[in-house]
């Protein structure tokens, strides 16, 4: 959690809150079980950067989960994907099944004593299902409909249980952070939002895709 605060990792879904900030509002001890949600959801019109991550590189994503679960103490993430999705679905639904059979994830991984779950969950396509609250509420069987806060997720989330909520791309950054060090993650891009952003282009372009560029580039480049 250190580590991930020191390099001012802020949040890849739209608000920029920093992330390690995030986690450290996760209680160390609780008597009730601790989640971790996923939210690739991605549906705002023209954004299609997860779904480039469950594609090319979902393991990235799934190690930045399991790093940030035993930073928190969490035992079961769910990762929520839109259910338009049905590719990707599947694309992650297999890496999430390769990662068991290595045991990567599930009980005492890695010979470490820790356990945790992973959980691929598919929402109905609302967009509102985006925003956090409304996404707890969907997974747990409800209709998808943002809560009134206070109480926020770290005290009151799933199930009436701690909850931290971070995007895809987010988690994904995390393995990074803690292989080459914040020091090093923190002098790419600009200094108040550090690393790189995927940036989805379409519509009237010559070139549409999905670009990968350091924090802080114009769009005009």
């Amino acid at each position: 959690t250190d580590e991930v605060k020191k390099s001012n990792l802020r949040g890849r879904g739209g608000a920029c809150f920093p992330t390690g900030l995030k986690w450290t509002f996760m209680p160390k001890q609780s008597a009730k079980p601790k989640y971790l949600c996923a939210n690739g959801d991605e549906s705002e019109p023209g954004t299609f950067k997860d779904r480039q991550i469950f594609e090319f590189n979902p393991h990235l994503f799934i190690e930045g989960s399991l790093i940030a679960a035993h930073a928190m103490g969490v035992q079961t993430v769910y990762v929520y994907v839109r259910g338009e999705y049905a590719k990707w679905v599947k694309l992650l639904q297999k890496a999430i099944d390769d990662a068991y059979a290595n045991h990567y994830i599930g009980e005492n991984i890695l010979g470490s004593g820790f356990r945790t779950e992973m959980v691929l969950y598919k929402g109905a396509g609302a967009y509102i299902c985006g925003e956090e609250s409304a996404l707890m509420n969907s997974i747990e069987g409800d209709r998808g409909y943002p809560r009134v806060k206070p109480p926020f997720p770290a005290q009151n989330g799933l199930w009436g249980c701690p909850t931290t909520i971070n995007n895809i791309e987010t988690l994904a950054n995390v393995p990074i952070i803690i292989s080459r060090g914040w020091e090093w993650f923190s002098k790419v891009g600009s200094p108040k939002q550090p690393g790189t952003l995927l940036f989805g282009i379409s519509g009237h372009v010559n070139k549409p895709g999905v670009y990968e560029a350091p924090t802080g580039t114009f769009l005009t480049e």
